[in-house]
């Protein structure tokens, strides 16, 4: 094994956390940024134009769930191989994952090319918005082939040791699309004005530079864990070890879109006003848990590597540092969140309507982020150590079980401010879930 894969059970924990994390963070930081900038120019368009790429949000992160979860499965799997020095499993693995990203490709662009406008008409029967968020999701899903195989090499890189490499890809694409969303939105110099169908054909093109970008890195970096045809042929073992992480992952990410369609409907009694400003909650609180999905995609090979190699101890105190940063990082940016939520609220164009009910809501819903990382960073120990059922049954907790019901029952009140508490009343619950699961392994791997 060489010096990049040595390090993740040589270097010392909190060096090692830092080498591994910071460079995903930065990445996550700019891929937030790329998100919250993109609805920015789509809500100068119009209110409406920035309600249809929020209803848009559950079904992008179906893709993001399924491409996220297939990395994770690659990301904690092929350390874990390295560790016991499985080589040539680990490049089964890691070959057969862009498969399936090929396979994912086509099965999303044939729902691009059918079934978008459908999507559409069964929430809302407002023209403009049903016009507006098909122009966006048909480019979207048709040309998804960057988020799936980006996802993967990006993913492929961490799992590698390669995390500055990754950092590097990321922010690429990440960059290309925020200098050319207001390019094509606003048909700015030589550019056609394209409104939110110049927003979706940036995305998907930041995504196909950032995959680009990444598979060059690999073919640099990378000699251990080759891309190779020869490895890809999919078969039955291997298969099984991807989809035993992956698909729990997928879920877990996939569960954002589920609570996101339901808290649609339950806000769409309210007002569309209401549901766009729980559209720029997710891209808030997306970009407030970018560090903690930076850390967890440190942290996760390093677990799997050292539960490969039966270094216990250093899995321990990768766990307690991260969660550590986790929490206070958290609660740094509540503070910040609580001082200044009309100036957030600006930042997307909003009305005076909007600021009256985004004011109270950003309040409320900023009070999630603590208890959220808790459930995050323990969560993502479970995956690596190969408990993954652990970690779906926190997010189902987090993200439906305790909060669909309880918005639900504040709903009923007819108080729209005392639907904005169900994301930290289900945060709470979750976290005495975390721990009971948290308390289960102790018993297996003294944690």
């Amino acid at each position: 094994m060489n010096p990049k894969e040595n390090k993740l059970g040589t270097m010392p924990i909190g060096r090692l956390l830092i080498s591994m994390s910071i460079p995903m963070m930065i990445s996550f930081f700019i891929q937030a940024l790329y998100n919250i900038v993109d609805s920015m120019f789509v809500a100068r368009i119009s209110e409406d134009a920035l309600t249809a790429v929020s209803i848009a949000f559950p079904l992008q992160q179906v893709i993001t769930a399924i491409a996220v979860g297939t990395g994770v499965g690659v990301n904690a799997l092929v350390p874990r191989f390295v560790g016991r020095g499985d080589l040539h499993t680990a490049r089964r693995i890691a070959n057969v994952a862009v498969f399936l990203s090929a396979c994912y490709t086509l099965v999303f662009a044939i729902i691009g090319l059918t079934a978008i406008h459908s999507f559409y008409t069964m929430q809302t029967d407002v023209p403009a918005i049903v016009e507006a968020g098909t122009q966006y999701l048909t480019i979207v899903c048709t040309i998804c082939i960057g988020a799936f195989f980006g996802q993967n090499f990006e993913k492929l890189l961490v799992a590698t040791g390669n995390t500055l490499c990754s950092m590097a890809a990321q922010a690429t694409g990440a960059v290309f699309n925020i200098i050319f969303d207001p390019l094509l939105i606003f048909g700015i110099g030589p550019f056609p004005q394209l409104g939110v169908r110049g927003a979706a054909i940036a995305t998907v093109s930041g995504q196909i530079v950032a995959t680009i970008v990444a598979y060059c890195m690999l073919r640099w970096k990378e000699k251990n864990i080759p891309l190779s045809f020869r490895y890809m042929l999919p078969s039955l073992p291997v298969l099984k070890d991807i989809f035993s992480i992956a698909i729990p992952s997928m879920i877990t990410v996939g569960l954002t879109s589920a609570m996101s369609f339901c808290m649609n409907q339950i806000l769409l009694a309210f007002s569309t006003t209401a549901t766009a400003v729980f559209g720029i909650w997710l891209k808030l609180q997306n970009f407030s848990y970018m560090p903690i999905f930076g850390m967890n995609n440190g942290t996760i090979p390093m677990i799997s590597y050292n539960y490969g190699a039966n270094r216990m101890d250093r899995v321990r105190e990768t766990i307690r540092l991260a969660l550590k940063v986790a929490v206070m990082l958290m609660a740094v940016l509540t503070i910040i969140f609580e001082c200044i939520p009309g100036v957030l609220l600006m930042l997307f164009s909003a009305s005076e309507n909007m600021i009256a009910i985004g004011t109270i809501a950003l309040r409320l819903l900023v009070l999630s982020l603590p208890l959220g990382a808790v459930c995050l960073i323990i969560s993502s120990s479970f995956q690596s150590l190969g408990y993954s059922r652990y970690t779906l049954i926190v997010n189902l907790c987090r993200q439906l079980i305790f909060l669909i019901p309880i918005a639900l029952a504040m709903s009923i009140t007819g108080n729209l401010s005392l639907v904005w508490i169900a994301p930290a009343l289900a945060e709470a619950l979750s976290v005495l879930a975390t721990l009971y699961f948290r308390r289960k392994l102790n018993a297996v791997f003294d944690l």
